[in-house]
C-alpha cells in the first residue's frame, strides 16, 4: 500500500501566512480538509498502525487518560484542531470496546484516535523492564565464588614483614637478613653432632656430660657472660667429644676450656685462665688447661664459626613479636633442652623453634604458631610438637633430682622469676 505524501512520517510545522490561514509544509489546511479520524485510519500499513504519534507510557486501563498530556478543557481555548478531537473523544465513548489483540486496533483514550498505542508497551511475558526496574537474581556463577575465595584470602592471617621496623638500622642488616639465615639453615648440620656419639666414649656417659653442662650454666650466669657464649660453648663441648675420646677426670678440664674459647670467640671482656681455674677448685693447673686448649682448636680445625641455637631464637622470637616474658620462658626452655644428651637428634634451628612454641603455649593456654613465625622458622606445629612435648617433660621436673642449676638460674629476680611458670600439659594430653 502506497501512502500519500499527506500521511509520510516527516514532521509537520504548521506555518502561518499573510492571509493568516494555517498551512502544513506547502500546502493550505483550508483546501481538501478530511476528518482526522478517517486520516488515522488511513495509516494502519499491513494491519500495523504507522507510528505517526507513539505514546511512551503503557497505560494501565482501557479508558485511562494521560493526565501530563491532557490539559483542562475548561481552561483550553477552543481551536479547530481541539474540537475535533473532542468529537472524537465523545464518538469513542459511546462504544463499549475491551482490550483488542489486533495490532491495527487504537486504544481509546483522552486523546482520541489521534493517538496510537506502541505494541512494546503491552503488559507481555516478553516486555523488556528497563534497567534500573530489573531485579537481579543472586548468581552463583564464577564471580561470585571468585568473590567468597576473595574473602576468605581477606580473612586468612597474613605473613608479617618482621623487618620493616629496623629499615634504617644498619646493625640489623636488613638487606641481607634472609641470606644469612638461608646460610645458617644450610650449614647447621655442620655444627650438630651424631645423637649416639656417646657411644664411642669408654670412661664417661650421658650422665656425666648433664652434670658437666648444668654445672656450665652456673659458671655462665657467674660470670654474666652473653647468651651466645654458653651456647657455643656447648657445641664445642659435643663436636670435641664426637671426633676425641676422653677420660673422666679431664671432662670438667674440656668444659673450661670450651668457654674459654667461647669467650675468646663472643666476648668483649675475657675471664683469664686464673679465673678458670679457681672456679674449678684448682682442680688443673694453667698448663693442663692451655695444653687442653691447643688440642681442643685442631681437633675442631679452628672452626668456631657454626650457627649455633641462639641465632634462630632470635629470629624465631622476633617472628613472634615476643615480649621480655616470652624471651626468658623460651630461654629457659632451650636450656633445659640443651642438659638433656636425647635432644641431640634435634637441629639448632627445630630446637629454638620448638622453644618458642612451647613457650607461647605455655603462657597462653592453647596452641599458639602464626604464620609469620611458620614462615620465618619453616617448620609447621605438626613438625613441632614431639621436641615440644619434650620439653614440657624437662620443664615439669625442672625443680626436682639433682640437676637443678637451671631452675635456679631462671626461679631468680634477674629472669622475673620465669621458672615458676605452670608448664603446658595440655600438650602431654594431645600431643597431636
Amino acid at each position: 500500500m502506497v501512502l500519500s505524501d499527506e500521511n509520510t512520517s516527516r514532521p509537520i510545522n504548521p506555518t502561518i501566512f499573510q492571509g493568516g490561514k494555517e498551512c502544513v509544509g506547502n500546502r493550505k489546511v483550508g483546501q481538501n480538509r478530511r476528518a482526522l479520524s478517517v486520516i488515522n485510519q488511513d495509516l494502519v500499513v499491513e494491519g500495523r498502525p504507522y507510528p505517526c504519534v507513539v505514546n511512551k507510557r503503557a497505560l494501565a486501563g482501557k479508558n485511562d487518560v494521560c493526565e501530563k498530556k491532557q490539559a483542562d478543557p475548561a481552561h483550553r481555548p477552543i481551536t479547530r484542531r481541539f474540537a475535533a478531537q473532542i468529537a472524537s473523544t465523545q464518538q469513542n465513548n459511546r462504544v463499549e470496546g475491551t482490550k483488542k489483540s489486533n495490532l491495527g486496533n487504537l486504544n481509546s483514550n483522552g486523546f482520541g484516535a489521534s493517538i496510537f498505542v506502541d505494541e512494546e508497551h503491552k503488559e507481555t511475558d516478553d516486555q523488556p523492564v528497563p534497567m534500573s526496574l530489573e531485579q537481579t537474581e543472586p548468581m552463583h556463577s564464577g564471580p561470585d565464588q571468585m568473590e567468597e575465595v576473595e574473602m576468605e584470602d581477606i580473612n586468612e592471617e597474613t605473613v608479617l614483614d618482621i623487618d620493616i621496623g629496623d629499615a634504617n638500622n644498619p646493625l640489623a642488616v636488613v638487606d641481607y637478613i634472609e641470606d644469612l639465615y638461608a646460610y645458617y639453615r644450610k650449614t647447621e648440620g655442620i655444627s650438630c653432632v651424631s645423637p649416639n656419639y656417646m657411644a664411642q666414649q669408654f670412661d664417661i656417659n650421658e650422665r656425666m656430660r648433664a652434670i658437666l653442662i648444668d654445672w656450665l650454666i652456673e659458671v655462665h650466669d657467674k660470670f654474666d657472660l652473653m647468651h651466645e657464649t654458653l651456647f657455643l660453648t656447648i657445641n664445642l663441648i659435643d663436636r670435641f667429644l664426637a671426633k676425641q675420646t676422653v677420660v673422666r677426670k679431664k671432662l670438667q678440664l674440656v668444659g673450661l676450656v670450651a668457654m674459654l674459647l667461647a669467650c675468646k670467640y663472643e666476648e668483649v671482656a675475657v675471664p683469664v685462665v686464673g679465673d678458670l681455674i679457681l672456679i674449678s677448685d684448682k682442680a688443673y693447673t694453667r698448663k693442663e688447661v692451655l695444653e687442653m686448649e691447643k688440642l681442643m682448636v685442631n681437633t675442631l680445625q679452628f672452626n668456631m664459626s657454626v650457627p649455633t641455637a641462639y641465632v634462630f631464637m632470635k629470629r624465631f622470637l622476633k617472628a613472634a613479636q615476643a615480649d621480655r616474658k616470652l624471651e626468658l620462658l623460651a630461654f629457659f626452655l632451650v636450656e633445659l633442652s640443651l642438659v638433656e644428651y636425647e635432644m641431640l637428634k634435634f637441629s639448632p634451628s627445630l630446637l629454638a623453634a620448638a622453644a618458642v612454641y612451647t613457650a607461647q603455649c605455655t603462657i597462653y593456654g592453647f596452641k599458639q604458631w602464626s604464620k609469620t613465625s611458620e614462615w620465618h622458622s619453616n617448620y609447621s606445629e605438626d613438625q613441632l610438637l614431639e621436641c615440644s612435648t619434650l620439653m614440657v617433660e624437662f620443664h615439669k621436673k625442672a625443680g626436682n633430682g639433682k640437676l637443678t642449676g637451671v631452675h635456679r638460674k631462671y626461679c631468680s629476680s634477674k629472669f622475673s622469676y620465669t621458672a615458676k611458670y605452670e608448664p603446658a600439659r595440655f600438650l602431654l594430653e594431645n600431643p597431636l
